[in-house]
């Protein structure tokens, strides 16, 4: 599982981040499939984002970022996880 590690100044570039890369997990067009995202909450608060991009064929590939260890985690249509890259710096997260 490959990690990686990059820097991300507003929400616009994590969500291009996101769709690009769950795009190339399953090699579509990240611009050709819908991505939805729905706030995390623990305890009241935000403390994340869950990304969801739903493909061909009822293909489903989805991300969680946690910004508690500031980093998005990638899983593949079979559940599993297949990347993980830590964020540098993170856009603020509006909830």
């Amino acid at each position: 599982m490959p990690d990686n590690a990059i820097r991300l100044e507003t929400v616009e570039e994590l969500r291009r981040y996101v769709a690009e890369t769950l795009g190339r997990l399953e090699t579509l067009k990240s611009d050709q499939f819908q991505l939805s995202q729905h706030l995390l909450f623990r305890n009241g608060r935000v403390c994340g984002v869950y990304f969801r991009l739903q493909g061909p064929r009822s293909l489903c590939l989805s991300a969680i970022w946690e910004s508690d260890g500031n980093s998005i985690l990638f899983y593949g249509s079979c559940g599993r996880r297949m990347q993980r890259t830590k964020l540098l710096k993170a856009p603020p997260i509006v909830g």
